[in-house]
């Protein structure tokens, strides 16, 4: 029960990013260096008093590089499709990281989905397509000038977050959360600097709102929402987080049209109920297998 609180918490808190995001006016990889370094940053006081003697296992260590890495192109490919394609089309697609997930768990993990789940997943990637479709014809989207470019950062979004997630899963006992996370958003922070300086852009010379927007987006999605992703990643199924993340479009778009009129639509309400039906289904179906390995995990 609460690894279930936690993904609702964190699909709360994530489903906000792309409402902060969109109110900055910093280009996107330098939202995508401030968001991971200002997280890593606040998590090192914690991560200095927890246990460090995992830094000394250099598998580790190279796998939260690594999937900090995978985490700052899933961020700097993400965060650039909301300025080519509407928030509806760009966090609908970004959402479809579990079939990527699933397909990565089968193959690096040997976690394969049971048939309950993969109907499950086709409800809600199916929902999904049909958001995508009904907002394809939107005023929202007739606004943006690249928005077949936005849907493909979107989707290649997804399959850097997937991976980023998969990646973490083979040390989730390994590292102390707060340590793991620390290194994970600081290699993150580092590609979304090299980034910057390729492009030739500057970390510097933003007012005030912008630091209180660059603050606010790695609190609320980063430090809570993906935070509380790798407490239950490490507790269930790679492929079952991936899902929950699903509910994030239903919630983003429903902000976007409360705050910036961006209706998607009408086969929206139609979508937004098969992917609430494949969670459900999912969720029964992989309730009692998470629960068991959570418990086994908690005896180790």
């Amino acid at each position: 029960m609460k690894g279930w609180a936690a993904l609702l918490a964190a699909v709360l808190a994530t489903s906000c990013a792309s409402i902060l995001i969109r109110y900055c006016a910093a280009p996107p990889l330098v939202v995508s260096f401030y968001r991971m370094a200002i997280a890593s940053a606040i998590l090192l006081p914690f991560a200095a008093r927890a246990d460090r003697a995992w830094l000394r296992d250099a598998g580790v260590v190279a796998t939260a590089l690594g999937a900090g890495a995978l985490l700052g192109l899933h961020f700097a490919t993400w965060i650039t499709s909301l300025g080519e394609t509407s928030i509806a089309s760009s966090v609908v697609l970004v959402a479809t990281a579990p079939v990527f997930a699933a397909l990565l768990s089968a193959v690096f993990l040997g976690e394969r989905a049971g048939r309950a789940a993969w109907i499950g997943i086709a409800l809600a990637i199916a929902g999904s397509a049909l958001i995508a479709w009904g907002d394809a014809s939107a005023q929202a989207r007739e606004a943006h000038a690249a928005p077949l470019l936005g849907d493909a950062l979107a989707l290649a979004g997804a399959l850097f977050g997937s991976a980023y997630l998969t990646l973490g899963r083979r040390v989730r006992a390994r590292a102390p959360l707060t340590g793991y996370l620390a290194l994970v958003y600081a290699s993150g922070a580092a590609v979304a600097a090299l980034g910057v300086c390729l492009r030739g852009q500057s970390l510097t010379g933003y007012g005030s709102r912008e630091w209180m927007l660059f603050a606010a987006i790695a609190i609320v999605p980063n430090l809570i929402g993906h935070s509380l992703l790798n407490w239950g990643v490490r507790r269930m199924r790679t492929y079952v987080v991936g899902v929950a993340i699903l509910g994030e479009p239903i919630l983003a778009t429903l902000y976007a049209m409360l705050l910036f009129g961006e209706f998607p639509g009408m086969q929206w309400a139609a979508g937004a109920a098969l992917i609430g039906a494949g969670l459900v289904t999912v969720f029964l179906a992989e309730g009692p297998r998470a629960r068991e390995e959570a418990e086994a995990t908690a005896e180790l």
